[in-house]
């Protein structure tokens, strides 16, 4: 009850706090009495500190809000007029005032230097530039916090940067890119205070040579910093630790140099406090950039084969990781000449990581019901290496070739003590990666609006892995006299890859791409199952094994043409593939030709200069992979395997995508519906048997599955409270068959829901707030029909008192409908404390996190064979006290 109330009186301290404001509005006019527009009007205090500023709009009126008290100077001033200041005085926050100005023609002589103000938001043609001192807010410490106060950029909760639905390709630093789709690094760890301005770059594109050709909805960001920031050594040290809580710790360096022919960025994070310091490295390891020219490989991956304790709560990731995380980057650009550049990243991480999972599983399907019960301890070590060299030579101004080299090795060690009805189990896994992958990329932009480029790649990634249970509870699958079961796997994978790619943009607008290549892909799965009695193997069961090598060549064609008339944008084009699988297993070989056309087209209709409207369909073919194919049985789990089909296999689906936008980024107003219908001819499919000791799922194909999905987001700037306010809506729908305990084919529909708001202040005095409340609905019916609603709100409120203190407060609400009354509710406090020592040199903060002390976290899920509640352990309450060097 407590939590209840003190959530409820930081929402309602916020909405009192919020209203206590003193509107400063009026008119700007000429000695004609005609109107000013775009006239600045700063709000400054006697000492000449600014708290406000603004801008006249269409009709030369002007609104300004603050919090403070006592005498202000107020200063109007336009191109070729002369400077107006006016002394005021505040007293009393319910009141609003209005000051009119009337500004005298300013005779300007011709020597004469004129100093404009700045203004928050410049736009020029596909770049907006966003000045960093107008949106800072006093407590931002990295630059994704910078990054939230910018208008139009979504950061999520993973550090995921979006404009729109679109994310970002890269965060560069004065023009030149380090992390490309692992910007994270740079984004969670870079302090903020050296940038100066935040450019948006739209109509992106990663080739500076098909920059206006490529047909191209990329955003991706720069970052200006300030001068004082250029071609000089800087960075800053942080160290932390727990003052209520036992060996809570954290300690973060990074050490800069950008200049204008070399940059270097180290850095490096320790801490056990739950965070991770480089968000997705998969994405910076392996980004995928869908369609683009010169992306050849990206798609290429192998996947492990087993997983442990994984699945964690839809909770922020720092309340449920237990973990001891170490973390050091090296990065250097170097320009060597006025035609070559090279990058260099280096990266180590290691971490510890471990889970606590308790959940109660209930199966019903047909005849078949039972309980299981899981107490689940787990510990995952990791250590990654990773090291890539990135070489750019321009052979002249319109021909370029760049060279980009990967190496990566991760090695983890998992364990888990596991209590499965009460039968006490030990699971060991160890797990490697180890990947080297080499591009060439030439590009040649031969005439102005045509370009040419040559692409050709090398992947060699294996992912070894030895699982071992060290009890038999498998009893009903296997009559042996077994105690323990191993399973050892191999599964590699080789990649070589060439493509020639042709755009040729006419001057009318038109576009035609031409794309052919070959890929070539060998995969080699090798399992292998055992049952031991102690150390000794006893039986390999004969259905449980897996030896092959499955090669797929593909030679394909691909014509592509943008068809402009008027405000239309036709779209055609036609892939066509010619297919060379091969499948060795064990002894038997069997080969596969097949050849498949896959036809798109699409209408873009730009209505007006806000009303767009995209659509397309496709027929598409898919050849089945490694995963599908193997004849053998895989262990995935201690009491789950999984089967492939055995044989070859291309799989038919149709989509159709209409997607509807109302505005244009940065407009006050802005809507966007997404519409996406899939069906899929045929499609893979399981044939299960679940008992209460294990499962076994074999792949079929089953004919006809259909999906649609529509999501829709609204923005909308409310200027008289300075907030903006984003709704989301959204729905998916699917259906699907499968075979369980050798019923009949029996069909699964499922419906998920999501809506929501989100509205976050950005007022220049010292309160700011950002609210949120989304629900979720979900439902799965067979022969019957499961559902539940979950709420998760958030509230956070920001106070910036002066330039060497500020404090904020993190407030979140959980709750799921399937859960009993007095489990269904979670809250949450967090806060930090900031206290400036030393401008731009020592800081001091507290940092509170979980402080109701919450334990425990319990979820819902369903399933179409099963509802499930899961209770997962919590990281307890504390306190750290902080201290930040800036050098």
């Amino acid at each position: 009850m407590l939590k209840k109330v003190i959530f409820y009186i930081v929402l309602l301290s916020s909405i009192n706090i919020y209203s206590q404001e003193y509107i400063l509005q009026g008119t700007l006019k000429d000695s004609k009495n005609e109107l000013i527009i775009s006239a600045s009007i700063v709000l400054k205090e006697t000492t000449g500190k600014i708290i406000a500023n603004t801008f006249t709009d269409e009709f030369g009126k002007y609104e300004l809000k603050t919090e403070k008290l006592g005498q202000f100077i107020l200063i109007a001033n336009s191109m070729g007029f002369e400077q107006k200041t006016i002394e005021i005085k505040i007293e009393n926050k319910n009141e609003n005032k209005t000051i009119d100005f009337i500004l005298t023609t300013k005779v300007t002589e011709l020597n004469e230097i004129i100093l404009e103000t700045s203004r928050p938001i410049t736009i020029k043609n596909d770049t907006i530039v966003f000045d960093a001192n107008f949106f800072r807010q006093g407590n931002e410490q990295v630059v994704e916090d910078l990054l939230k106060r910018i208008p139009g950029l979504n950061i999520e909760e993973d550090g995921t940067i979006k404009i729109g639905n679109e994310e970002i390709e890269k965060i560069m630093i004065d023009g030149d890119d380090m992390f490309g789709k692992g910007y994270r690094i740079l984004s969670k760890n870079m302090p903020a205070n050296p940038i100066a301005k935040v450019e948006l770059y739209k109509n992106y594109s990663n080739n500076k040579h098909l920059k206006g050709i490529e047909n191209s909805h990329k955003v991706a960001l720069n970052l200006t910093l300030k001068e004082d920031a250029k071609r000089v050594w800087f960075g800053n040290m942080q160290l932390a630790y727990g003052l209520v809580s036992e060996n809570r710790y954290e300690i973060a360096g990074n050490l800069m140099n950008f200049g204008k022919k070399n940059k270097y960025y180290f850095l490096t994070k320790l801490n056990n406090l739950g965070h991770n310091v480089v968000g997705d490295i998969n994405q910076l390891i392996r980004p995928y950039r869908f369609g683009e020219a010169g992306s050849l490989g990206d798609n290429q991956t192998v996947n492990s084969l087993l997983v442990l304790g994984s699945n964690l709560p839809n909770l922020k990731q720092q309340r449920t990781n237990f973990n001891n995380a170490e973390m050091l980057s090296l990065n250097s650009i170097f320009t060597l000449s006025s035609k070559i550049k090279l990058k260099v990243l280096g990266f180590l991480n290691t971490d510890e990581n471990d889970f606590f999972r308790n959940s109660l599983q209930q199966f019903s399907v047909g005849n078949t019901s039972f309980t299981n019960t899981e107490d689940f301890v787990g510990r995952k070590k990791q250590i990654t290496g990773f090291g890539k060299i990135d070489l750019s030579y321009d052979i002249s101004n319109n021909k370029t070739l760049i060279y980009i080299g990967k190496f990566n090795k991760t090695n983890e060690k998992n364990r888990s003590d596991l209590s499965f009805n009460n039968n006490l189990l030990n699971e060991r896994l160890i797990s490697n990666n180890q990947l080297f992958d080499q591009k060439l990329v030439f590009t040649n932009k031969f005439k102005e609006n045509k370009v040419f480029l040559l692409s050709s790649r090398y992947i060699n990634e294996k992912t070894p892995q030895t699982y071992s249970v060290n009890q038999f509870i498998l009893t009903d699958l296997f009559t042996e006299n077994a105690n323990n079961t191993k399973q050892f796997s191999q599964n590699q994978m080789q990649f070589v890859g060439f493509e020639a790619h042709l755009l040729n943009k006419k001057k009318n607008g038109d576009l035609l791409e031409l794309k052919f290549g070959n890929q070539l892909r060998v995969d080699n799965l090798e399992t292998r199952f055992e049952l031991l009695e102690n150390e000794n193997a006893i039986s390999f069961p004969e259905n449980f094994q897996n030896n092959l090598i499955y090669t797929t060549n593909d030679l394909y064609l691909s014509a592509k043409y943008r068809y402009k008339f008027g405000n239309y944008t036709l779209l055609t084009q036609v892939d066509a593939h010619q297919l060379f699988n091969k499948l060795e297993n064990l002894v038997v070989k069997s080969n596969q030709n097949p050849f498949y056309i896959i036809p798109k087209v699409g209408l873009d209709w730009n209505i007006n200069g806000k009303n767009k409207i995209i659509t397309s369909y496709s027929y598409n073919t898919t050849n089945a992979g490694v995963l599908d194919v193997y004849s053998g049985f895989v262990q995935t789990g201690f009491r789950s395997f999984n089967k492939g089909l055995e044989e070859f296999n291309q799989l038919n689906s149709s989509s159709s995508i209409l997607n509807y936008t109302y505005g244009s980024w940065g407009d006050k107003f802005f809507a966007n519906t997404f519409i996406i219908y899939s069906k899929n001819n045929d499609f893979f499919s399981t044939n299960s048997i679940i008992a209460q000791n294990f499962s076994q799922s074999e792949k079929i194909v089953i004919k006809d599955r259909e999906f649609i999905s529509i999501s829709s987001s609204i923005d909308f700037y409310f200027k008289p409270i300075k907030s903006n306010l984003k709704i989301n809506l959204g729905a998916t729908k699917t259906n699907f068959k499968n075979i369980i305990n050798n019923s009949d084919l029996r069909e699964v529909n499922s419906l998920n829901t999501n809506y929501g708001f989100e509205l976050r202040s950005g007022f220049r005095g010292f309160f700011n707030y950002h609210i949120s409340s989304k629900w979720n609905y979900s439902q799965v019916e067979t022969t019957i029909k499961n559902n539940f609603t979950d709420n998760v709100s958030f509230l956070d409120l920001s106070f910036v008192f002066d330039n060497k203190f500020n404090f904020q407060i993190q407030t979140e609400r959980y709750f799921f409908g399937n859960l009993d009354k007095e489990n269904n509710t979670y809250y949450f406090l967090d806060f930090d404390a900031r206290y400036t020592i030393k401008k731009n040199k020592l800081t001091l903060a507290l940092t509170g996190k979980n402080l109701f002390n919450t334990e425990t976290f319990r979820t819902f899920s369903i399933s179409d064979i099963s509802t499930s509640t899961t209770e997962f352990r919590l990281l307890e309450r504390f306190v750290l006290l902080k201290l930040e060097y800036r050098f």
